[in-house]
């Protein structure tokens, strides 16, 4: 299927590796520009370096920020320009009991996984607007919808980028331009899978063991039974930035592996 996205022009927040990374290799794929961002210059530039070997005959760059800092994101807005597709994507995690939670690990996760968005989205949004074509996907969580005990401040944030997406979908009347969320579910990200190799290592027991018993224990009732690979979520961001997927606008849609069972 021709996604119909040569030439459009994209940038995907926290991209140097997991979902984002994966995103950023379907939409070259499709033979878009994308722009990847993370938080190390050079780790940023070895993603663009892998991109590019990988294909060779698209447009790909990077722009180094951290989202906790203020003066690195006022950079990475001014170097924003004509951007088609806006990827919010950006995020930290942690496991932690509420008790133990400051204030300021409050305000710094906000900051990180909903800040980014509002202000990436407030940049980008009026020029969309006045084109009358864009797409600005949220990669959410189902823990959005499902909070868990143990995150409830990452919960918390997951909720509302699921808020921030669906309140800006209703400025796009009358354009081409859509604003959606995707709500992942467990997902098997470098992230996580540095996790669970340590607690393998440290029980002596085998990675993909580790890996079942885990899904087991965290969500027993999941459908896929099995973490999710970022590309499979990647599979729906790239079809939510095409121009096919036009009647698709202020939904959250779901890529969780069954895991909720609301309808």
């Amino acid at each position: 299927m021709n996604l119909e996205l040569t030439s459009k022009r994209a940038f995907i927040s926290g991209s140097t590796q997991g979902i984002g990374f994966a995103i950023a290799r379907q939409l070259l794929q499709e033979d878009a520009e994308v722009i990847i961002n993370g938080r190390e210059k050079e780790k940023t530039e070895n993603a663009v370096n892998q991109l590019k070997q990988e294909f060779p005959n698209t447009e790909v760059s990077g722009i180094a920020a951290d989202f906790s800092k203020k003066e690195e994101v006022h950079d990475l807005l001014e170097q924003l320009n004509d951007i088609d597709i806006l990827i919010n994507n950006v995020g930290i995690f942690e496991l932690k009991d509420f008790e133990m939670i400051t204030d300021e690990a409050w305000y710094s996760i906000f900051e990180i996984n909903v800040m980014s968005s509002v202000k990436l989205s407030r940049q980008l949004l009026p020029e969309m607007l006045k084109k009358k074509w864009g797409r600005i996907i949220f990669i959410s969580s189902e823990s959005g919808v499902n909070i868990p005990a143990n995150m409830i401040h990452y919960g918390m944030t997951k909720a509302s980028m699921m808020a921030i997406s669906n309140g800006l979908s209703k400025l796009t009347k009358g354009t081409e331009v859509t604003v959606n969320t995707i709500l992942g579910g467990p997902t098997y990200s470098e992230g996580v899978a540095a996790n669970i190799e340590t607690i393998a290592a440290h029980q002596n027991i085998g990675i993909e063991q580790m890996k079942a018993a885990i899904i087991k224990q965290t969500n027993p009732d999941s459908l896929l039974q099995r973490f999710i690979n970022p590309k499979e979520i990647a599979h729906l961001a790239t079809y939510l930035s095409s121009p096919l997927s036009i009647a698709t606008n202020g939904a959250s849609l779901r890529a969780d592996g069954g895991v909720l069972k609301t309808v």
